[in-house]
């Protein structure tokens, strides 16, 4: 029954308000009796004592949206009650048992305690509190004004950015509508409170000079009774309209002062007030301390530290039992996850992913790679990846820097698609010195090799670094010497870093500012075969920055399928560009392949489905490279770089025999020499 009761209530709940401001306004000028009033006198404080509440208990400001209308209803509801009060008092000097109540038991029937009471109480409520809400609502209204453009674009911009779905947009948007409505009520329902405090102060001092009038000229009373009747029951009035005023500002100054939580107020106060247990200890140590001065009373001081104090423990082992709890309950459920994630497939094959490159260190040498301690070697590797790209037309993929506690504490090792290509021990606190061959006076120092070229050198201390160098020495540090080796590294491995989805990258890049040749290409030639000419050119340090005039090439030797060919095809377009990648100017020294040699070298090629192959027996093999060894130490000893001239047809199975022997050894074919340069033969290979 009550259910449904509530119900049916809430059913006509329009009716019934309606109704109820109706019946309000028609108090104002239709005489109340003292029983009737009694009740309404009871609703208004229940009213009141709710409100506070549901303002106490809200979350958010706009959960109680209705509060500025309510504000409206309830002010005029107490001025109803006034007037009706004050037609009673003035009537029949008998306004009921709640009034004659207040002004008896509340002040003890003294007159004046309850009249300095009363404005005491209107000097809160008008002074303090309201006038507190109700600059409080200004502001909120004119900050939440100011605000709405800059929320709606923010609306605008994550419903454009796919973060927010079209009906999550417009719940956004009428919110921060609701938003603004409600504090611009707030604003304007702040002057009801203000106007009620003094419409109750002015008819109160009408109740009391008009009762004194009625007693001393109507009811024959004589002055001292009059005034001490009419003055209790006009205190008694006051009183009871002016606590639920007090009440409903204070509902509004709760309202209009809430920020968003995630709690009501009672939860929010106790949680950040109480959260901090040595706060609760020095407070109570600050009252105890209190508590011990000579002329004050001991007992409150002494027992309020011992209860703030015993608060603060209470909340210290509380906050540690919850720490230990969430731990234990992380810990189980990350051993519950971990073994979930164990048994997913999708997290087993995450362990198949191979880092391209990866440096990794010993614990002593982890201050390379922090820069809180000085080590710039992260900004190194950033500086190699730019270089590499300049230099070689390479865009390298991230290189990962990581500690590895199973190496020696001052090594390094670098690792190629997770197989290492190249190790060496560093002295964090010294610097590596190497002799270019003109040293004269020579330092003290642990002998060493320079990891990236074999390189004798010594690790002097960085007391001797200045000597070093004043010495002829090259001097470097040890974030350098890593950089170089893995500068090496790069160049000697750039082809096996460059896989098809880097030359997509390439070719879409070409494709943003020349979409001609790429169209072309693409006609022709599929990323495999593009990957495997450009891989060609790397393999032998050569750069492929130059990608339009690479392509061009391409496209137009479409036809032909031979990679190795149309490698040639693409480095004789490349000629100026490996002529100035090899420092050749003017006059150049070369070693030349004895004509019968170039026959021998170009019937042995057997061009086979799976690949080109040499079928060259080992005997001419040895006794070319013996031949090219001697001329190529015989050039050196001039001071030149040893480069070998070949024909165009030979040229890259000739590189492919001698790459073993000498690695960096340069081979080139006449149509990759630049015209203008001058050549002289110092040698030719022969057998």
């Amino acid at each position: 029954m009550p259910a449904r009761a509530a119900v049916n209530l809430s059913k006509y709940s329009d009716v019934l308000i309606a109704l109820a401001i109706i019946m309000i306004v028609a108090m104002l000028v239709i005489p109340v009796p003292s029983w009737l009033l009694d009740m309404l006198l009871a609703v208004n404080l229940t009213v009141s004592v709710g409100i506070v509440l549901v303002a106490i208990y809200n979350q958010e400001p706009l959960e109680f949206s209705v509060f500025p209308s309510l504000l409206l209803i309830t002010t005029l509801f107490r001025l109803s009650l006034n007037v009706s009060s004050a037609r009673l008092i003035l009537l029949t000097g008998e306004p009921g048992a709640v009034i004659k109540a207040f002004g008896d038991f509340v002040v003890q029937g003294n007159a004046v305690v309850g009249f300095i009471i009363f404005l005491i109480l209107v000097v809160i409520q008008f002074v303090v509190i309201t006038k507190g809400a109700e600059r409080v609502s200004e502001v909120a209204a004119r900050f939440t004004l100011d605000a709405m453009p800059g929320k709606q674009m923010a609306i605008d911009a994550d419903l454009n950015a796919g973060l927010v779905t079209d009906v999550e947009a417009r719940a956004r948007r009428k919110a921060i509508e609701q938003e603004a409505d409600f504090y611009g009520a707030m604003d304007g329902a702040s002057k009801f409170v203000k106007g009620d405090a003094i419409a109750g102060m002015i008819i109160n001092v009408v109740n009391l000079l008009g009762g004194i009038a009625v007693g001393v000229f109507i009811q024959g009373r004589d002055a001292m009774g009059a005034l001490s009747h009419f003055s209790l029951l006009t205190v008694g009035d006051g009183l009871v309209s002016q606590i639920p005023a007090l009440l409903i500002s204070t509902a509004t100054g709760i309202v209009v002062t809430r920020a968003a939580s995630s709690g009501n107020l009672g939860q929010e106060l106790v949680n950040q007030l109480l959260q901090q247990p040595r706060v609760l200890y020095l407070t109570g140590g600050a009252i105890g301390a209190l508590g011990l001065v000579p002329g004050l009373p001991h007992l409150p001081f002494l027992v309020l530290s011992a209860i703030t104090i015993f608060l603060g423990w209470q909340l210290q082992r509380s906050a540690k039992a919850r720490e230990a709890a969430e731990a234990l309950r992380a810990q189980s459920e990350g051993q519950v996850a971990a073994a979930a994630d164990e048994r997913k497939p999708e997290n087993v094959l995450g362990l198949l992913q191979v880092d391209p490159l990866e440096i990794e260190l010993g614990y002593g040498l982890l201050g390379l790679a922090d820069q809180s301690l000085g080590g710039d070697l992260m900004e190194r590797v950033v500086m190699i990846r730019r270089q590499t790209a300049l230099d070689m037309g390479l865009v390298l993929p991230y290189i990962r820097v990581r500690d590895n506690m199973g190496l020696k504490p001052n090594q390094y090792v670098i690792k190629l698609k997770g197989i290492e290509v190249g190790q060496g021990e560093l002295l964090p606190d010294h610097f590596l010195a190497m002799d270019p061959g003109s040293v004269l006076d020579p330092v003290p120092g642990l002998e060493t090799r320079e990891p990236a070229f074999g390189l004798p050198a010594l690790w002097v201390a960085e007391a001797d670094r200045e000597r070093a160098e004043l010495s002829g020495y090259t001097v470097v540090d040890p974030p350098a010497v890593v950089a170089t080796h893995l500068t090496e590294l790069i160049r000697r491995h750039a082809h096996e870093l460059l896989g098809r989805q880097e030359v997509k990258q390439l070719v879409d890049l070409v494709k943003e500012t020349h979409p001609a040749v790429v169209e072309e290409l693409q006609r022709s030639f599929g990323l495999g075969e593009i990957q495997k000419v450009l891989q060609n050119l790397l393999r032998e340090g050569l750069s492929v920055r130059d990608l339009v005039t690479i392509f061009e090439t391409l496209a137009d030797y479409g036809g032909n399928k031979d990679l190795e060919l149309l490698t040639e095809y693409v480095r004789a377009a490349l000629s100026r560009s490996i002529a100035r990648q090899l420092g050749l100017t003017d006059k150049v020294r070369v070693i030349t392949v004895h004509p019968d040699l170039e026959n021998r070298i170009a019937q042995s090629v057997d061009r086979q489905a799976g690949g080109t192959y040499l079928n060259l027996d080992p005997d001419t093999i040895h006794r070319m490279i013996n031949s090219l060894t001697r001329l190529a130490g015989d050039m050196a000893a001039l001071g030149s770089t040893p480069l070998v001239l070949t024909s165009p047809a030979i040229r890259p199975y000739f590189k492919r025999l001698t790459e073993r022997a000498i690695p960096k050894l340069v081979v080139l074919s006449y149509n990759e020499v630049d015209p203008n340069l001058e050549l002289e033969a110092v040698g030719m290979v022969n057998v």
